[in-house]
């Protein structure tokens, strides 16, 4: 593995903004098709083929079945204005509740993944959520969203979290940007979050800006560059890659926290997906696991990791 000094500071081009905007919403109509595809190209030649050509699938699936959705209801601006006044998220995982949208995004997904190809482990799983009462699938929500997933039922979890993502993506995207604020490091500013990995993009007004990517709802907030997402700390910060890497998919690891999250210079490959890539870089896990770094990044198809 090999150790990358803390990177500069791209120069930014001419007529470029110098202050990169705070946040950037989901575009739900491409993202999970976006996606989907990245999870393809990873795939050729890898030895996690089998199991990112099912993510594939199943991100698929989420695109697929948003057509002719019911509208997302957002919390009411009043209540979305208070959050912004004491710095929360407008999205309030703690009222979750499942309404028709959220009932309409789960039923679409099992019909759909029902049709793909997956290993035994995940057909169970998928069995026993499809059979499940209301009761038990607003358990299973409220548990992906509280990061409280029983050990023994990961692989249900992750179909949850499939419809949980569309969902949240829909939502976050009807929010008003330059409302959204800062709600702490390392949290996502629209529906409270994890990160799954940050990224430096090379967006028009935000070029080598780096930002962070929820793994719920997939709004992006801009971070600073050379600081660890997880304990603030900018003392100790290193990068890491597998060796022979083309420096597009890096750890940046903390010696304050021993801690890690994946950094991804999209800038420099633009169809970069911090899911799919994510997933992809597992041999990057396995070494800094054996230098006992932890796991910062969250990754909702990666439960239990």
């Amino acid at each position: 593995m090999d150790k990358v000094d803390a990177p500069g500071h791209d120069a930014v081009p001419i007529g470029e903004i110098a202050e990169p905007p705070f946040a950037r919403l989901p575009d739900p109509s491409t993202l999970f098709q976006l996606r989907a595809e990245r999870f393809r190209d990873l795939a050729a030649g890898s030895e996690l083929a089998p199991f990112l050509c099912f993510l594939a699938d199943l991100s698929s699936s989420q695109h697929g079945l948003q057509d002719g959705l019911p509208d997302v209801d957002l919390p009411i601006s009043e209540d979305r204005e208070r959050a912004r006044a004491h710095g929360m998220p407008p999205l309030d995982r703690n009222r979750f509740t499942i309404d028709t949208a959220f009932d309409a995004t789960l039923g679409r997904l099992l019909q759909a993944v029902a049709l793909i190809e997956m290993p035994d482990t995940a057909r169970t799983a998928l069995a026993r959520v499809t059979d499940a009462d209301s009761e038990a699938r607003i358990r299973m929500a409220r548990a992906v969203l509280a990061n409280e997933i029983p050990v023994e039922e990961f692989a249900e979890h992750v179909f949850i979290a499939a419809a949980l993502q569309v969902h949240y993506a829909r939502l976050a995207s009807r929010l008003d940007p330059k409302k959204l604020v800062p709600v702490g490091d390392g949290i996502c500013p629209s529906c409270g979050g994890a990160p799954v990995a940050s990224m430096v993009v090379g967006w028009r007004g935000a070029h080598g800006a780096r930002y962070c990517a929820c793994s719920m709802c997939a709004t992006q907030w801009h971070y600073v560059r050379i600081k660890c997402t997880l304990c603030n700390s900018t003392e100790g910060i290193s990068y890491r890659e597998i060796e022979g890497g083309d420096g597009t998919v890096l750890a940046e690891t903390c010696e304050s926290c021993r801690g890690y999250v994946k950094i991804l210079h999209q800038h420099k490959k633009q169809e970069l997906d911090p899911m799919a890539d994510d997933v992809a870089s597992l041999g990057l896990d396995l070494l800094l696991r054996e230098e006992d770094y932890h796991r910062g990044g969250l990754n909702l198809f990666l439960l239990g990791y």
